[in-house]
């Protein structure tokens, strides 16, 4: 995975009082990573009101696995795609203008050496249960997690590869979501998956062309894998060439999960108008079809485009002989190619309860297939994270 020196910050956060924004949750730590005082020189970096956001990278508790992130600026762009852009589809438009507040965003999009972190748990959690230890006192709680079931055939999912340093794919948007639940209590801070219009404005870095490189599509190939050159394999992030604010295979390699339900017209109320991203999401109140961005190693070069939308299907799960059906991982293209990559806002939800929003089964029956398949199949499991995690799993391994 490449990771250039001169992004990485060399700092001691600043720290900042919960009265400096309405947004900043005063239960959350009061050190704001990435977030420096004096102007940086030498890195990229976005000026806000309460400092200077700035790439930094993080260690996840418990592993040698690590992850940069880079700071996206706030703004105003133009979403979806003109009339007159070819392979335009009409899912695309019409156009409107969306206020976007500031973030960070994962350099890379998630790898098989940090998903699988996540993917353990369900062996942990078990072992947990069986020793009456960590017990759940509630399987929707704050802390409480779903680890993902083992794999029910891993040729599936591993057979276009499992490095890793290549992106981790074929789970759901709730298994993405859930990862980034995982990630946020263990090492207490807030990440999340980007909303549609986060991802689509990240990936235009502020230009307004089909691709952020420009029109032509013979460019691509410099800057994405996918179904002409990828060799029907996943490649490990960061091997082509960024958007210009620093961000790796936005196109191609796996098809990134966004927030959104896939909704065909769903720009069409907001033609002509100005709205935040809060008002842009099209909050999901079904299990399918839901949004991907960017294309994948197994589409065209038009899937790739700034402003292409791929729909989430059912069939997805049509080789998975059990039921309920996993809620966790798909077995059929193109749902092998399903990813992400996660963000992490300035502006941070002030509640407990807010941030559980971006996380949770937002569909009853996505909870119920999992509880079902947790308690009466034994596939998956539930478990509490919180910082002492590691710790705990460490000495469950001593114990063997």
């Amino acid at each position: 995975m490449f990771v250039p020196n001169d992004l990485l910050a060399q700092h001691e956060p600043t720290t900042h009082t919960p009265d400096q924004t309405k947004n900043v949750s005063p239960d959350l730590p009061k050190k704001t990573l990435g977030l420096v005082t004096e102007k940086p020189q030498g890195i990229r970096y976005v000026e806000t009101k309460l400092g200077f956001m700035v790439p930094y990278k993080v260690k996840i508790p418990g592993s040698k696995v690590e992850f940069m992130m880079v700071p996206i600026p706030g703004g105003k762009f133009t979403m979806g795609s003109p009339d007159t852009e070819p392979d335009r589809r009409s899912d695309e438009g019409p156009q409107f203008e969306v206020t976007v507040e500031p973030f960070w965003m994962g350099m890379h999009e998630v790898t098989w050496a940090q998903y699988k972190l996540y993917m353990r748990l369900d062996r942990v959690f078990k072992e947990f249960n069986t020793r009456g230890i960590r017990k759940v006192k509630a399987v929707d709680g704050a802390d409480a997690i779903t680890a993902p079931s083992s794999l029910y055939d891993p040729s599936y999912t591993f057979e276009a590869g499992e490095e890793p340093n290549q992106p981790a794919s074929t789970m759901s948007q709730f298994a993405a979501k859930q990862y980034t639940k995982w990630l946020s209590l263990l090492v207490n801070d807030f990440y999340r998956l980007p909303t549609e219009a986060e991802w689509e404005y990240a990936c235009r870095a502020g230009t307004k062309t089909a691709f952020y490189f420009g029109d032509n599509v013979d460019d691509l190939e410099d800057h994405a894998w996918y179904y002409e050159n990828s060799d029907e394999q996943r490649h490990e992030v960061g091997q082509l060439k960024p958007n210009p604010w620093g961000l790796y295979d936005m196109y191609g390699n796996v098809g990134e999960w966004v927030l959104d339900q896939y909704v065909e017209d769903a720009y069409k109320k907001f033609e002509g108008g100005t709205v935040d991203t809060e008002k842009a999401l099209a909050k999901p109140t079904k299990v399918f079809p839901r949004v991907l961005r960017g294309g994948t190693w197994e589409l065209e070069a038009e899937d790739c485009r700034s402003a292409a939308r791929t729909a989430s299907d059912e069939e997805w799960r049509d080789e998975d002989p059990n039921y309920p059906q996993s809620p966790w991982w798909y077995t059929t293209s193109p749902g092998l190619g399903t990813g992400f990559r996660v963000i992490r806002p300035l502006a941070v939800p002030t509640t407990p309860k807010a941030r559980e929003e971006f996380w949770k089964a937002d569909v009853l029956r996505i909870f119920k297939d999992a509880k079902n398949r947790i308690e009466e199949n034994g596939k998956g499991a539930f478990g509490i994270v919180d910082p002492k995690l590691p710790a705990a799993i460490d000495e469950l391994n001593k114990d063997r």
